[in-house]
């Protein structure tokens, strides 16, 4: 199999037939999706456990960490968009993602040890400087991913089976790290168990580079036009021109906001509000599962209505049950997993939703210019919800300072209360806001197979003037043509 073909897709669709031919197996399906599974590992200790951890066992103050964690996030952001463009222009005999997903590897590796194991003593600097070169191969790995799962097909429903399969994997990475600290806490005694952030830094380590293995080399890439470059001032007048880009982004970042903060507070709130001590971890295991079991649910709902309006119903529905959290007593655990089980509904919705909306637009864009930017709009994407987490994380510390919240130490009932308020309503009012800006997109399934129509025929089209571009053999000068009579070749 060459690095540009198109497994489990057949041969260049027409668009009547599409459909039926740009169906993943669910065995290449699942290759695809596997590295999905340590990167959501990482992603949720770099947002839940690690602010917190760095705030617990080093001198630096929660503000510190939280401003720590705010600036790598907006140099991850920076590199978004730069390493978006880079794979989008080079291309090997791979393809153009899944070399970039290989080179990503030894650099998290590293990163994750350093950052995830810090030797007695770091501080400040350390902390910097190993968040800067674990965010340069996060950002490799995760937009490339996406990008390649983005053009595994142009149908408008299978491109949310890809991403709802994806997001199914990444919840199953976040299962499945929770688990591990609830198991040491059963089985190992207190003084003999490690930190809960080292069991999930060797789980990235240990499957990280077996999962982006059998991805690589089990399924190939589809081959698409050659992007064009594309400068930060056409990116910028892109975002202008754009409506469906400029509302997605918008959603993006603000609920990257929203689960920002309830992420990175959540440890504050299960230990100092609800004080359920080591069920906190289990708490977030049932939310995670919760979302896993709902990610077919909700793929078939955006099947029902479609994608826009599924977020929609997704973020009212989260918009109306977090204030429940306010009618929890303190240490009732059986009340809180029945809570976090019914916020983890939709848990899942939002992000694989928005992924999929994406490559829409992606396609609406190059019906527009003409041009194959699917990188770069990843990057965009991932670029937004990026800074989303970067201010929330950023706020969040920098609040927990200010209400004076000191984990495992008694706290003040207002700053307790404070906490709470913080917790929640900014995800109600967040949640309100998303659901009025997608009820404004402007494409849906109609559009989008308008759009595929278009792109396939310009497919075909170039096809058929290439043949006869070749086909056609010049006039030699030499050859005497009389009468007006055809040529004839000896």
């Amino acid at each position: 199999m060459s690095g540009t073909d198109q497994p489990g897709l057949g041969k260049s669709p027409s668009p009547q037939n599409s459909t039926s031919k740009s169906k993943l197996s669910i065995g290449k399906l699942f290759a695809f999706a596997l590295p999905a599974a340590p990167i959501s590992a990482l992603g949720l200790p770099l947002v839940v456990h690690l602010p917190h951890f760095y705030d617990r066992n080093t001198t630096l103050s929660a503000a510190a960490v939280g401003l720590i964690f705010m600036i790598a996030r907006f140099w991850d952001v920076f590199t978004d968009p730069v390493l978006g463009l880079l794979s989008d222009k080079f291309e090997t005999r791979w393809g153009r993602r899944r070399h970039w997903i290989v080179a990503s590897v030894p650099i998290m590796l590293l990163s994750v040890f350093m950052v995830f194991m810090p030797p007695e003593g770091a501080g400040g600097i350390y902390l910097t400087f190993w968040m800067f070169i674990l965010y340069i191969g996060w950002t490799l790995l995760t937009v490339s991913h996406m990008s390649w799962g983005a053009e595994l097909t142009p149908d408008y429903h299978e491109r949310s089976r890809v991403q709802g399969v994806r997001e199914m994997l990444l919840i199953f990475g976040m299962v499945f790290v929770l688990v591990l600290p609830v198991l040491t806490g059963f089985f190992l005694p207190e003084e003999s168990r490690p930190e809960a952030v080292t069991l999930m830094g060797w789980f990235v380590i240990i499957f990280l580079p077996i999962t982006v293995w059998i991805a690589v080399a089990s399924v190939g890439e589809v081959k698409t036009p050659q992007p064009d470059h594309f400068t930060w001032r056409e990116a910028i007048a892109l975002l202008k021109r754009n409506r469906p880009l400029q509302i997605l982004l918008s959603a993006d970042l603000l609920s990257g906001i929203g689960n920002g903060i309830v992420s990175s507070l959540f440890l504050y709130l299960a230990l100092d509000v609800l004080m359920l001590g080591e069920f906190s971890n289990v708490l977030l295991l049932v939310y995670f599962v919760s979302g896993l079991l709902f990610v077919p649910p909700v793929i078939w709902l955006s099947n029902r209505v479609g994608k826009h309006k599924a977020v929609i119903v997704s973020a009212l529905f989260s918009g109306l049950t977090v204030p429940l959290i306010f009618l929890l007593p303190e240490g009732d655990p059986l009340l809180a997993a029945l809570c976090w089980t019914v916020l983890g509904v939709n848990m899942g919705a939002g992000p694989f939703l928005f992924r999929s909306i994406m490559a829409d637009v992606v396609d609406h864009d190059a019906v527009e210019s003409g041009h194959q930017r699917t990188g770069l709009f990843y990057a965009l994407l991932t670029s937004t919800n990026k800074i989303g987490y970067a201010v929330a994380i950023g706020f969040s510390m920098s609040a927990l300072d200010w209400l004076g919240i000191q984990t495992g130490e008694e706290n003040a009932e207002s700053a307790l209360l404070g906490l709470q308020l913080i917790y929640i309503l900014p995800s109600f009012t967040i949640s309100l806001i998303v659901a009025w800006m997608l009820s404004h997109f402007p494409l849906g399934e109609v559009q989008q197979r308008a759009n595929r129509e278009v792109l396939a025929k310009r497919v075909l089209d170039a096809a058929a003037e290439a043949i006869t571009v070749q086909t056609i053999e010049p006039v030699s000068p030499s050859t005497p043509i009389s009468n007006g009579a055809p040529r004839t070749d000896p």
